[in-house]
């Protein structure tokens, strides 16, 4: 089975007729807020709904710090999740009509800086003495400046790095398949098409290539995303709402498949497969609102600057917000629902920082770096 074809004809594609439009201009700005809600989301996961290093911060499970949220924030793990939908609907909207190098050249200039940032943050404060964590090896700390460590096998310096590293496989397919030959919405329908089979293939066949190239887990989110954003482009649409039902059919599958389990006291906490698919649904429903134009009226201006930090917030607030915690309630003795809002403010100001310190400033020159734009400037 081989991927869409960038040659392929488009006439003989069985498809309604429809004008190749541009959507209304203006910037998206709920979705800013929908990124930051998803953002939060992953930090209540992180702080309060799982087991692991941050009960070494609480000093003890935060299932016993939080005895009648801890479950409820376990569901927040599926902020990443609805992350890929935002960022399957994004990277079609940003990546229509623009060239491969342009394309290349944003989507690496917007990823790297910020990153590049928290892996030495991160590095330099676990390497204080008092702090209990500790490291990875300085050759595996080089590996992960590349953002290819987990292929390659080094340990990761940043646990949520394994999510850029699902980004990073949908945005070459996307250039490969979409941007390179041109988007179309003929083109774009096609290879969410072709995505899909070889999502159920793969889980079919259980070939470990062909999982790591089409990772079946989170295609129907970014499949999902792409739908949406056709459904904002050219407006509804049969074709349109059937990659973004059978995304969600699917997605919710994968959800379920991968969170839930049995009652089992082993486990840190129980999550039901139907408050799974309830917010999955409602991530999918917010995307969607967005989409058709719903929430305009969400058109306030802190929304961009929400939506800026939640990169850089996203990258730094679970490892630095175990020393943070550990600091707060440990040491200085602050209750634990104050540290817990505390530290979610204090990565954000940090997130804030580094948005302002390192993504303003070298973004743009890595982007005209890698764009050509400087070197023609300078001709």
């Amino acid at each position: 089975m081989t991927a869409p074809s960038p040659t392929l004809p488009e006439a003989r594609l069985p498809l309604p007729p429809v004008a190749e439009q541009k959507p209304a201009a203006g910037r998206l700005r709920a979705l800013d807020g929908l990124r930051l809600i998803a953002a939060l989301m992953v930090a209540l996961y992180h702080y309060g709904g799982r087991d692991g290093e941050v009960s070494q911060a609480w000093g003890v499970s935060p299932r016993h710090v939080f005895p009648h949220l801890s479950t409820a924030f376990a569901y927040g793990c599926l902020g990443v999740q609805i992350f890929f939908v935002i960022s399957g609907f994004v990277i079609c909207m940003s990546g229509w009509g623009r060239p491969l190098r342009s394309f290349f050249a944003s989507r690496a200039a917007r990823l790297y800086p910020a990153y590049w940032a928290a892996i030495v943050l991160v590095t330099l404060a676990f390497a204080l003495p008092w702090v209990a964590y500790k490291t990875v090896s300085a050759s595996d700390t080089l590996v992960n400046l590349t953002m290819l460590q987990q292929p390659v096998g080094a340990h990761r310096v940043l646990g949520v790095c394994w999510t850029l590293w699902a980004e990073l496989r949908f945005y070459a397919l996307f250039a490969l398949f979409v941007v390179l030959p041109g988007a179309t919405r003929h083109r774009v329908i096609l290879f969410c098409a072709v995505w899909t089979l070889m999502t159920v293939v793969t889980t079919a066949s259980h070939l470990e290539f062909l999982r790591v190239v089409f990772m079946p887990e989170y295609s129907a989110y970014f499949i999902g995303g792409i739908g949406l954003y056709l459904i904002h482009r050219f407006g509804h649409d049969a074709l349109a709402w059937g990659i973004v039902g059978l995304s969600f059919l699917l997605g919710q599958h994968y959800a379920v498949a991968g969170l839930w389990h049995p009652p089992n006291p082993h486990y840190f906490s129980y999550r039901s497969p139907y408050v799974i698919i309830a917010v999955l649904a409602l991530g999918y429903a917010a995307v969607a609102a967005v989409a058709l134009g719903k929430v305009r009226w969400a058109n306030w201006g802190w929304l961009p600057f929400a939506g800026a930090l939640t990169y850089p917030f996203y990258l730094v607030h679970e490892h630095l917000g175990w020393v943070v915690i550990g600091g707060l309630h440990r040491k200085l003795g602050i209750p634990s629902a104050a540290t817990f809002a505390l530290t979610i403010a204090l990565m954000l100001a940090l997130a804030w920082a580094l948005h302002v310190c390192v993504e303003r400033r070298l973004t743009p020159v890595l982007r005209r770096a890698l764009d050509g734009r400087g070197s023609r400037m300078g001709n």
